[in-house]
């Protein structure tokens, strides 16, 4: 983007800074924003194309990375709310198949790849929180977990990952030109004139499903056991204080804790997808690896012993803003000590990885706790 206008950058940085944003509302309101920030990935691209002249080469990665990004918030956002053990665990899974089918996709440019570990979670998150807005998900069973979690996955996302990246194209140019059989710039005018028997086919179609929903909601479903809820769910107070006693007295650190585990493990493949995206990164995966183990394991360190002094009963965003200043300056540091022959990080790349390390283990640390306490979990 080196040659684009001042007006090209200006709607990229606010198009970027929505889709950074907005998925930190999804801890909060998981349904809304996580819907919203949905919207933003399908929208970007157009705008980028209307409203800028920029060549749209890095879109690919660019896309990829930042839908990493909101996934992993929604991740953690179940650490907190989710109340459904089982529902937690299919959506822990799918997540990290997703993280590494997008990790090898990066690294070889097989578009196959993608159809092989499809985005799952996304919606599987969208089904456990519609089902939230109006009962209770702990009367979810396990063969209705995995059911929804089957359906959408080879029903809904198979279809989908196959036109996106092995036929390559875009899902409305796809239905324009095979379901209509039309060219993919005629508009949705020509295309439903061209065989108004598939338009009405359809339009039959949604009134059935749009009854067939009423129905299904009204007579097959069981009574609501609240009003809708857009807003997560309150902590319940005995979760909130066994919480509250695991932070402030952890047990000692230890490398091979599950929590330090987890850490690694998410920001490494977090890291490697953005790495493969950020102008000025030239770090191959087994350094962007070792330099996550080694901030987050300082970073562990550092809150043990913090925690043993009392020093860390602060808000998220002070704990935010602090761990942010020291990871700048590890990061910084490993830079400059990269075990790789030519493998750099320029400065903004670093204060980027800092800030979003940052942000991935602040929260991980705030919500951990709470899931444990939920489930009576030890570690």
């Amino acid at each position: 983007m080196a040659d684009a206008s001042v007006s090209d950058l200006l709607v990229f940085l606010v198009v970027l800074a929505l889709r950074l944003l907005v998925p930190l509302g999804i801890p909060r309101y998981p349904l809304p924003a996580i819907l919203a920030a949905f919207v933003l990935d399908g929208l970007d691209q157009t705008v980028f194309q209307r409203f800028t002249a920029l060549d749209l080469e890095f879109y690919q990665g660019y896309d990829k990375a930042l839908d990493v990004y909101y996934l992993t918030l929604a991740y953690i956002a179940t650490l907190r709310n989710w109340a459904n053990l089982v529902a937690f665990e299919v959506s822990r899974f799918l997540l990290y198949y997703r993280l590494v089918g997008v990790v090898l996709f990066e690294l070889s440019q097989l578009r196959p790849i993608l159809l092989l570990f499809p985005n799952t979670f996304e919606y599987f998150f969208d089904f456990y929180e519609g089902v939230r807005l109006r009962w209770d998900p702990r009367r979810l069973g396990r063969n209705a977990v995995l059911a929804a979690a089957a359906l959408i996955w080879i029903v809904i996302k198979l279809p989908q990952e196959y036109i996106l990246h092995v036929a390559q194209v875009d899902t409305t140019d796809w239905i324009k030109t095979t379901i209509f059989g039309v060219a993919a710039a005629a508009s949705w005018g020509e295309a439903l004139a061209n065989r108004p028997g598939v338009t009405v086919a359809l339009v039959l179609a949604i009134v059935a499903l749009i009854l067939g929903g009423r129905w299904l909601v009204t007579h097959r479903l069981p009574p609501a056991d609240h009003p809708p809820r857009l807003a997560a769910d309150p902590i319940p107070a005995a979760v909130a204080e066994r919480s509250a006693r695991r932070a402030v007295a952890p047990g000692p650190f230890r490398l091979t804790d599950p929590a330090v585990v987890e850490k690694v493990a998410l920001v490494s493949l977090v890291a490697i997808i953005f790495a493969q995206v950020l102008p000025g990164v030239e770090a191959g995966v087994l350094s962007v690896a070792l330099g996550v183990l080694f901030v987050i394991v300082a970073n562990a360190v550092l809150s043990t012993w913090l925690t043993r002094f009392g020093l860390t009963r602060v808000s998220t965003l002070r704990q935010f803003v602090a761990l942010a200043a020291v990871n700048a300056a590890l990061i910084g540091l490993y830079a400059v000590l990269l075990p790789g022959r030519g493998e750099s990080l320029n400065g903004g790349a670093t204060l980027f990885f800092a800030l979003l390390l940052t942000l991935i283990v602040t929260l991980y640390d705030r919500y951990r706790p709470l899931h444990l306490a939920r489930f009576e979990q030890d570690g």
